[in-house]
């Protein structure tokens, strides 16, 4: 468990970032750099957040992965085309999280005659762009860093996995998903660009996962082993990842007997015996967090105290896999806890908790007000006690009694860990939390629900329509039920309000028909256009009661659906 009390940990890093030093140097293993792992066997590090791999076979090259953007790959296939001309004939997705540079492969019109993923991919990416959208961009801008400066004490040093969640120098990131063509859900083995190549699930960070294992050429491609302990607990909020459902993953690949395993992140690693020592103590590690964790349930430890207990042994300091340069392990067995039993933990003050403000103004009269606890507060900050200093300052904040320079304090004890911290996530959210606190920041439009155009142009419009269940105001719904139709190009799709709740309908007598382009819809849900501005400039047509339709727009906290 991270004491933060050290100061001596931090360095002042190349573009003047303070940071923990041994995050800092983590930084070396990050870097651009273009792998020959073995002949006709390339791996992209540096270019982002994740990796770009290439394999030569008889017919062709296979990219696996292909970034966040289609300027991300076009970036690494210019370094391939430094020591290969060969066609890429074949994509393979490891999982769902890279898969937007695709498009950059293509040769004109022709598409790679290849694209294999797992059958849940596109549900996947499905989901992340709807109902939790905004939830799942403040996440990534928080536990990436992607708001920090480049330079001086808050400036990013890495993200714990790559060096940066999109490069700069790959704007405007256009997004160039092409969708598989070869869905597998259990294991395949089959032959691609000439290659016998065996598909195996396991999942990681997703359920999406597969370990891509060409064994004539010794060569394991994965995205379980990660160049940092691995995240049983994103910052950035996903669901569970069940730990003895990644040992299987893991044991796996041990058992390949790979002579080079190339990660989704991280730089590659060479030698069948190094890899059985290295990836051997990374799965322990995970077994170790599992271990410990239920041992402590069993004993009756609440959340937190399990999260004080369950500790890493020095062993685990050996190898660069198994630092918590990414997460923290205190998180991840925190994280055990609530996928096993759920989030109350057997305090029974966490069964009722007091609302948050009100045990806020108790905690400080208690303590003898404001005042006082800002004395406490000051000097829990000099004295390195940041954990207490962070609970301090959030019961200021929290207080009718707030004050400007109470932000402050909640930015200073939170720019203390950020700068303390070995892990990326932890300094990155802290970080941009604290600049939100001081007002440098604008954090608020990750916090309504909304759609971005290019995703409201590529979403199904039914599928967008539903997904405004998440943004109906229960007070503002009593009594606005009604049928509506959204007809999009010619196609209607149809939504009922009733009992505060909005739920698909049969499309059959609607109170009311919106008709409109899919080119004016999406700028309806990304908050481009009002309904009202839309009539106004004849862009739509409204047929039916209007006052059924402005009820409905009432009851929906979306900024372009104002009548």
């Amino acid at each position: 468990m991270q004491a933060f009390r050290n100061a001596n940990v931090t360095t002042v890093a190349n573009n003047g970032q303070i940071a923990n030093s041994s995050l800092v140097a983590h930084t070396e293993r990050l870097q651009r750099h273009f792998y020959e792992v073995r002949s006709k066997v390339w791996c992209m590090v540096g270019n982002g957040l994740s990796n770009q791999v290439f394999v030569e076979g008889p017919d062709g090259v296979i990219a696996i992965d292909s970034g966040e953007s289609v300027e991300e790959m076009s970036a690494a296939l210019a370094e391939l085309r430094e020591v290969c001309d060969r066609p890429v004939v074949a994509v393979i997705y490891s999982h769902f999280h890279y898969v937007n540079g695709t498009a950059a492969l293509f040769d004109g019109s022709q598409e790679p005659d290849e694209v294999w993923g797992h059958a849940l991919i596109e549900t996947n990416l499905a989901r992340m762009a709807s109902e939790i959208g905004p939830v799942a961009r403040r996440g990534l801008i928080l536990q990436f860093g992607t708001d920090l400066p480049e330079e001086g004490p808050d400036g990013l040093v890495n993200v714990g996995l790559g060096l940066r969640y999109r490069q700069a120098e790959h704007a405007p990131f256009t997004p160039g998903f092409v969708p598989p063509t070869h869905t597998i859900d259990t294991e395949t083995e089959t032959s691609i660009a000439g290659l016998r190549v065996v598909l195996r699930p396991a999942p990681s960070d997703a359920d999406d996962n597969l370990t891509i294992w060409f064994p004539d050429l010794g060569v394991c491609v994965n995205n379980l082993v990660w160049p940092a302990l691995f995240n049983v607990f994103a910052l950035r909020g996903e669901e569970y990842r069940d730990p003895r459902i990644l040992l299987d993953g893991i044991d796996h690949i041990i058992e390949l007997g790979a002579d080079h395993l190339i990660g989704a992140h991280g730089p590659p690693i060479s030698g069948a015996s190094r890899i059985t020592e290295e990836v051997t103590a990374y799965r322990d590690s995970i077994q170790f967090l599992w271990d410990q964790t239920v041992r402590h349930v069993n004993q009756g430890l609440t959340s937190s105290e399990v999260g004080a207990a369950v500790e890493l042994p020095a062993v685990f300091n050996d190898s660069y896999l198994t630092q918590q340069h990414y997460g923290l392990a205190e998180h991840h067995a925190r994280q055990i806890y609530a996928g096993l039993r759920g989030w109350f933990d057997g305090d029974p003050a966490n069964l009722f908790p007091l609302d948050p403000n009100d045990r806020a103004q108790r905690m400080i009269d208690g303590f003898g007000g404001p005042e006082r606890v800002r004395v406490l507060c000051d000097e829990a900050c000099g004295s390195g006690d940041l954990r207490w200093a962070l609970e301090l300052a959030g019961w200021l904040t929290r207080s009718p009694d707030c004050e400007p320079h109470d932000q402050r304090r909640l930015a200073t004890a939170l720019r203390l860990i950020g700068q303390r911290t070995t892990s990326a996530n932890v300094r990155n959210w802290a970080l941009t939390t604290a600049r939100e606190a001081e007002g440098t920041a604008d954090l608020s439009r990750h916090r309504t629900f909304g759609f971005g155009y290019r995703a409201a142009l590529t979403t199904d419009p039914g599928a967008a329509l539903a997904s405004l269940r998440v943004a109906v105001d229960p007070d503002a719904a009593v009594g606005a039920d009604g049928v509506v139709a959204f007809v999009v190009d010619g196609l209607t799709h149809t939504v009922q309000l009733r009992r505060c709740v909005l739920v698909p309908s049969d499309g059959i007598d609607p109170d009311v028909t919106v008709v409109l382009d899919r080119t004016c819809f999406a700028e309806l849900l990304s908050g481009r256009l009002t309904i009202a501005e839309a009539e106004a400039a004849r862009r739509l047509e409204i047929i039916g009661d209007r006052t059924r339709l402005q009820a409905f727009c009432g009851a929906i906290e979306l900024a372009g659906f104002v009548l």
